[in-house]
């Protein structure tokens, strides 16, 4: 079956049914309520302990993330012919709490296969998985792509000259560790970088930046960049890197005097509150050129 092109803008036709899955965060919420502006409304898939209650105001289901291996029949039953993977998901699934079914037995090489990979691979896995059914897969960004992150500053604060050093160490690094399936963004102080992200997520990196500043060879030492990226290679129909205005209130919490983000690559949730709250704290958001293939 042709996938859906990464870049491309999704046109749902009459007969077109579109799932959310969705994990934790704004993102799933966003999207719910642009395809029922555009008179497409949406079947959502609730992942267990993470999506938000509010979504379920719309027709749903909940799911646990042990049940991942039954979506396509999930979907099929329910005439889905796309589907998209919205917000963030905390923890793998337990082998202990796999439930047998002819889905898990089919899955569950594939399911085996993944579990010590990166997020980025079991991503691709669960994605093939779905097409298998005969369900599109599209990213977040085809149907809203108003939430991609635009070129240029954003905010009416612009880098330093001694920021652009930071900016470049920590988009390096973060590409070091995307390259090997770990994370998305790094943090540069003083032009190296400091932290980089892991199973933490961004949250936690910068809280550990947070803890850091009183770290004697930090000691000091001011402003730094947070720096978030699509990892070399990455599915782009899934888990783009996202910031949202609590990524802004973080880094500033951080002792950061901005963020760069990769633009065409990234999200950028409540774009308005985003450009807002980090004007009125004094941090720029700068979209940068994406990274050559």
């Amino acid at each position: 079956m042709k996938k859906t092109e990464p870049g491309r803008l999704v046109t749902l036709q009459s007969g077109d049914r579109m799932a959310i899955v969705a994990g934790s965060g704004r993102l799933p919420i966003d999207l719910a309520e642009s395809l029922a502006a555009g008179g497409h409304a949406p079947f959502v898939l609730m992942v267990e302990g993470e999506a938000d209650t509010a979504l379920a105001s719309n027709d749903h289901q909940m799911v646990t993330i042990e049940q991942f291996a039954d979506l396509g029949t999930i979907l099929r039953r329910r005439q889905i012919t796309h589907a998209v993977f919205a917000g963030g998901i905390s923890r793998r699934p337990r082998i202990t709490a796999l439930r047998p079914s002819l889905a898990l037995f089919r899955a569950l090489p594939r399911i085996m296969g993944v579990l010590g990979k990166g997020d980025d691979g079991v991503l691709r896995a669960i994605t093939a998985g779905l097409e298998t059914y005969g369900v599109k897969v599209v990213g977040a960004h085809q149907i809203a792509p108003d939430l991609l992150a635009s070129a240029g500053p954003m905010t009416g604060i612009s880098p330093q000259k001694s920021d652009w050093r930071d900016i470049e160490a920590a988009a390096q690094a973060a590409r070091a560790i995307g390259a090997i399936d770990v994370g998305q963004a790094a943090v540069a102080i003083g032009g190296r970088a400091i932290a980089l992200e892991d199973v933490e997520g961004t949250d936690g990196l910068l809280a550990r930046v947070k803890d850091l500043r009183s770290h004697g060879r930090l000691a000091g030492k001011a402003r730094g960049v947070l720096v978030k990226c699509a990892k070399p290679g990455q599915e782009l129909r899934v888990d783009l890197p996202t910031i949202g205005p609590a990524t802004v209130t973080s880094a500033h919490a951080a002792g950061l005097a901005g963020i760069g983000v990769e633009a065409g690559r990234s999200l950028v949730l409540d774009a308005a509150n985003v450009v807002a709250e980090a004007d009125r704290l004094g941090l720029f958001v700068v979209g940068l050129p994406q990274a050559p293939p």
